[in-house]
């Protein structure tokens, strides 16, 4: 059988690195018996080998009493055992982040998060001033992750960097990709703007960031969740 699809460009990646981009919106990742991972539900596409997906549990009361209240851990998963796993959401494009030390931290949207090392740590972290954020579906929870180890991120779209040491920078809660944990964003709400655009509309309700660090920003905005009856 002959077609343009057995291109060498479409064939897998054949090599056992942990993290491995088989294209800009599609990740291999290799999982071994001593080195599990944690994923978001719904990002794996497609696996070989030995491998099994298993509910991920608190690593701690206090994480435990936060996946309860918020729901916001309920959605991460463990894979281990030993084969591949690819990962991807909706086709969007795919970047990895690696943390250095118990100092070095990430706080993630967890609408882009896809996966990441079972070594590092993770917490649920409450954006302040979030009842606004709430109010409009926007995310009011998000997962902080600390360590040494390597995250996997996706993105609608090219991602952009912002220094927000520079100037205060205010950012739509359904845009923001990931940012320094140093920075404690907290819901800026613009009256004038909720009047104009409808109380529904994520340009009244911003992030406001101001210190050193970086907040990456996606040219696209996540779907906002509707509570189900």
């Amino acid at each position: 059988m002959r077609s343009e699809l057995f291109a060498q460009r479409n064939a897998e990646v054949q090599n056992r690195d942990r993290w491995t981009l088989q294209s800009s919106k599609m990740l291999r990742t290799v999982i071994t018996p001593d080195a599990p991972m944690i994923a978001t539900k719904g990002a794996m596409v497609a696996y070989q080998g030995d491998v099994r997906f298993s509910h991920q549990g608190s690593k701690s009361v206090g994480q435990f009493m936060k996946k309860a209240a918020t729901g916001e851990g309920g959605n991460v998963m463990r894979v281990e055992g030993n084969g591949e796993v690819f990962f991807a959401r909706e086709a969007s494009n795919i970047f990895m982040m690696t943390l250095e030390g118990q100092q070095d931290a990430l706080t993630v949207n967890t609408a882009n998060l896809l996966a990441f090392d079972d070594a590092l740590a993770w917490e649920i972290k409450r954006i302040k001033g979030g009842v606004g954020a709430l109010a409009s579906g926007s995310g009011l929870f998000n997962l902080e992750l600390s360590g040494t180890g390597t995250a996997a991120i996706c993105c609608k779209g090219d991602p952009m960097v912002l220094d927000a040491s520079q100037q205060p920078t205010f950012v739509d809660p359904q845009s923001a990709v990931c940012w320094s944990s140093s920075l404690a964003p907290q819901i800026k709400t613009d009256v004038s703007l909720g009047s104009f655009f409808g109380r529904g509309s994520g340009e009244s309700i911003q992030l406001a960031f101001h210190g050193p660090g970086f907040v990456v920003v996606q040219p696209a905005e996540n779907a906002v969740y509707t509570p189900q009856a």
